[in-house]
């Protein structure tokens, strides 16, 4: 596959790694990055997230997961050859298995959100075959640090169930970004962030494409210092 060009790092890309997409770049774009320093990346697949919080944060060190060993692979060129090599890492690991008293300032994820289905394409990165709602939240909220944030990208329609299971597990919804593939459809995604602090939630909706194939003002403004827009 040809690797996907950003501004400042380049993306390379596997058939056998779920490649890069919208729901990578608005994650990586929207997630609350500022403040945190010690960050994990759930499911890498190319390092694109990583990379991309790498490039808005200069003081953040990210430890980024997944367990398809080709991704770690991938994941780990994609990092060396970048600006931010010194401050990431990919590892191969199991969330579900993870053992650390590490406690991260941000936990990102854009995770597996189909049940499970027949076909073989994407199977770890787009089915809960591996990776629950239930063990993302669980793990993700013992994990975090007094301050730390969950932000994960996922499907509207899962909403309801994804922030029943935070309150279940005492993560509080802190931002809400209701993400329309066009202007005039249904809700498309979720970007969702929880702390272990209840307060004020942040709501907002997001336009990806103000007509067919015709990015938005708002999705232009959000991805310029990433996408190579051809004038």
């Amino acid at each position: 596959m040809k690797p996907f060009h950003f501004q400042k790092f380049t993306v390379n890309q596997s058939a056998k790694v779920f490649r890069v997409g919208t729901d990578g770049v608005l994650l990586g774009a929207w997630s609350t990055v500022e403040k945190a320093e010690n960050i994990l990346e759930i499911g890498t697949g190319t390092g694109l997230i990583a990379l991309m919080i790498a490039q808005r944060n200069p003081k953040a060190f990210i430890t980024a997961i997944d367990l398809n060993e080709e991704a770690v692979t991938l994941a780990s060129e994609n990092f060396r050859n970048s600006p931010y090599r010194d401050r990431l890492k990919a590892i191969l690991q199991d969330f579900k298995q993870i053992k650390t008293e590490e406690k991260f300032d941000l936990i990102v994820s854009n995770p597996p959100y189909f049940e499970e289905n027949s076909s073989e394409k994407d199977i770890l990165a787009r089915q809960q075959t591996e990776l629950s709602f239930v063990d993302l939240i669980r793990n993700a909220s013992k994990s975090l640090s007094r301050k730390g944030i969950l932000s994960v990208i996922i499907p509207f329609n899962s909403g309801n169930d994804f922030e029943r299971i935070c309150r279940e597990h005492n993560l509080f919804p802190t931002k809400k970004i209701t993400i329309f593939g066009i202007k005039t459809a249904t809700p498309k995604r979720l970007i969702l962030e929880f702390g272990l602090n209840a307060g004020k939630v942040i709501e907002t909706e997001f336009v990806i494409e103000k007509s067919p194939r015709k990015y938005s003002d708002s999705y232009l403004e959000l991805t310029k210092d990433f996408h190579v827009f051809r004038k």
